[in-house]
């Protein structure tokens, strides 16, 4: 008890709108003794209104680190900084403050909590040691608490959880439990209940691993270190209640993350990672990131890649945020976050120095609007705006439909369209609206087939050979090579490969985009006089698309459409509807099952049914049943033909993206039609040349022949 009283002093202590000094020093991050700090990077993660915000307030109250709390309600909590942030009151982007508590230096991020940017979340979660998961003990789980619960299992990310608003009538500690074990997982453990010795908890825990069960049953307790061991393993998910408006169970939740959040040992050699980009008041761009190895030092040239390709530059600024305010500082440790100036080829989930390429996103938009500009807007400056801000958000998609004249943008949702609106209007002064929004779908293939592009205009030559075969879902798009560097120059082929990757390729089937396929340079010649790096990007387009043409003559082409997996849940009298809905919904579902006077059906069903399915659900349920939803990935389209027939696309119509090709001849250029380029063509592939199958990685690009 005088630990913690002495605790508490201390952290009172600090309490004043300045900066503390220390947290201007963590680089140093050293007490009186020399020891070094525990410090770690916390992840607040929530479904909307579970109270995510108001927590980080009491938090930093709690440590000293700010003077007075926050309200979101008031527009003046210190991590919603944006103005869009406070007008809505909700989380949009992901924010930064420090405390220190117990000996523990806690770097929060406080991330998105709306659906819509769930993709800003995910990019948080890849900077975690930690998360704490803000669930509200009013509305329970939501669908989009079961996402984020996705993301930090895919992660491998220690969780804590915080059930929030228990001031507020709820249906009671022992049913949030059980809800929680059903929905996250089994081995989710009353913290407070642990920390008390209550043999139950304590059972609980030890029978989630054979180490903890040994030394349980040999003493009859688990020791901290044991405790903490698990949670970083993720074998146990401490759970705590409280209220953080009231400032109930904050203290105990600062004790439980001071004590359990993971010690990691980084590597010497400097790596870091990128999760966000942003634009500071004064129009500076902003690249936040984690350093993951050795020291970050103001001034110091990074470097990293681009679409394969390596870059270096100099870092001019590393800021460290509280809130809206910021201090520099001259270098830092490992396992810190930052936000550094001079970078303007980052991008989130940028790789740099040491660190490894980073995981395919596994949220991504699924709907389309038309960008429409007022009258008089110059369209290239449009698309030029939209691109630099698809530069800070990778998953904020732009495509520029040449035939239409009309830009168009993939995103999450509604409210997503109203930030990339006030975004376009305060930075570039541009006024948009949306239209309706249409299902992104996506183009594959099911079999290996061969493409040839030609580009010979007069005094230009280029031929490219590819091979393009069939990934699993998901995989996205791989780029590499079998050619070997006899029939064509390694910098050739790096200009092919390099060509290949700075596009979205076009499928032919509706002119949606290229997904999961491998595309490998198997051939390709150059001139010693005549060919220029423009030529091979010419060939290498053709060569793409004059495949995928002969794929479609061999019904090898796949148009593919996101699915939700679901969770509906509804009074058992209306199962019956529910069921007759689904099936119509051409939804793929497990049988009902029944708990008191609800039921329960889960299963998959194309985003495209589903609409507004959740109002109609309220509707004829009176208010008592939901659905929850989340992406499940693309799979293949369950009305093919009718998508297919709507879009009236013709691929050889396309010239952006003709499957065409150009040979000279007579001292001229002439075209030659797709089906007639391999009679045309100057390359040959001999299998038994072709060289074992390699990336196109930053090796490939940076490592000399």
């Amino acid at each position: 008890m005088q630990a913690h009283k002495e605790r508490l002093l201390h952290g009172t202590a600090r309490a004043r709108d300045a900066w503390p000094p220390h947290l201007l020093q963590s680089c140093a991050l050293a007490t009186k003794e020399g020891a070094r700090v525990k410090q770690a990077v916390v992840g607040l993660l929530a479904h909307v209104d579970a109270g995510k915000t108001t927590l980080a307030e009491a938090m930093l109250l709690a440590a000293g680190a700010i003077r007075t709390a926050g309200r979101v309600d008031r527009g003046d909590s210190h991590l919603d900084t944006d103005p869009m942030e406070r007008e809505r009151g909700i989380t949009i982007f992901a924010s930064q403050a420090s405390l220190d508590w117990d000996g523990t230096h806690i770097m929060l991020l406080d991330a998105p909590g709306h659906v819509d940017f769930s993709a800003e979340a995910e990019r948080t979660i890849a900077a975690l040691d930690c998360a704490l998961l803000v669930v509200g003990a009013n509305d329970g789980i939501q669908g989009h608490t079961e996402t984020l619960w996705d993301l930090l299992r895919r992660h491998q990310v220690p969780t804590l959880i915080f059930v929030n608003k228990c001031d507020l009538e709820h249906p009671g500690r022992s049913a949030l439990m059980a809800d929680l074990r059903a929905r996250l997982s089994p081995v989710c453990l009353d913290g407070a209940a642990f920390a008390s010795g209550d043999p139950t908890a304590l059972e609980d825990a030890a029978s989630a691993d054979e180490a903890a069960l040994d030394e349980y049953l040999e003493t009859g307790s688990i020791a901290p270190a044991s405790y903490a061991k698990l949670v970083a393993e993720r074998s146990v998910f401490p759970v705590f209640f409280g209220a953080a408006l009231r400032n109930n169970g904050v203290r105990e939740l600062l004790d439980a993350l001071a004590a359990l959040a993971p010690e990691h040992s980084w590597p010497t050699a400097f790596a870091a990672r990128v999760f966000r980009i942003s634009r500071s008041d004064r129009g500076e761009r902003l690249s936040w990131l984690k350093v993951t190895g050795g020291t970050l030092r103001a001034k110091m040239m990074v470097e990293g890649a681009d679409h394969g390709a390596p870059w270096a530059e100099k870092i001019n600024e590393i800021r460290l945020y509280q809130g809206k305010r910021h201090e520099t500082v001259a270098e830092l440790p490992a396992g810190s976050i930052c936000a550094v100036t001079g970078l303007t080829r980052t991008m989130p989930g940028s790789a740099l120095g040491a660190e490894a390429a980073a995981p395919r996103p596994l949220l991504a938009p699924v709907l389309s609007y038309q960008v429409i500009p007022a009258p008089g807007t110059d369209a290239s400056a449009l698309v030029r705006a939209l691109r630099e801000l698809a530069s800070e958000d990778p998953l904020l998609g732009v495509t520029w439909h040449e035939q239409l004249q009309e830009a168009h943008a993939q995103l999450m949702g509604e409210v997503q369209q109203d930030v990339v609106r006030e975004l376009l209007r305060d930075r570039y002064g541009i006024e948009v609206e949306f239209g309706p929004g249409g299902i992104l779908y996506k183009e594959t293939i099911v079999e290996p087939v061969e493409g040839v592009g030609h580009f010979e205009p007069l005094r230009h030559y280029a031929e490219v050979r590819v091979q393009l075969e069939p990934l699993p879902r998901g995989t996205g798009m791989q780029f590499g090579t079998r050619c070997s560097e006899d029939d064509l120059d390694r910098n050739w082929q790096r200009l092919a490969l390099s060509n290949a990757m700075e596009r979205d390729h076009a499928g032919v089937l509706t002119g949606a985009p290229l997904t999961d396929v491998r595309i490998t340079l198997i051939a390709g010649r150059a001139h010693a006089k005549h060919t220029e790096g423009g030529d091979f990007r010419q060939a290498t387009y053709r060569a793409v698309r004059q495949a995928l043409m002969t794929a479609r003559e061999q019904g090898a082409c796949v148009l593919l459409e996101p699915w939700y997996r679901f969770r509906l849940v509804v009074p058992a009298d209306k199962v019956g509807r529910a069921l007759t809905d689904l099936t119509r919904m051409a939804a793929v579902f497990e049988a009902p099952e029944a708990a008191g006077e609800m039921a329960t059906i889960e299963g998959v069903a194309p985003a495209s049914e589903t609409g507004e399915y959740g109002l109609e659900v309220a509707r004829y349920t009176g208010g008592r049943g939901r659905i929850s939803l989340e992406l499940e990935g693309y799979a293949s389209c369950h009305d093919a033909e009718a998508v297919i027939e709507a879009a009236a696309y013709d691929p050889e119509a396309d010239l952006p993206n003709t499957p065409d090709s150009v040979f000279c001849s007579h001292g001229a250029g002439h075209t030659v039609k797709w089906y007639d380029v391999p009679e045309h063509a100057h390359t040959t592939v001999d299998p038994a040349c072709l060289r074992p199958w390699r990336p196109a990685d930053a090796a490939f690009f940076t490592k000399r022949p």
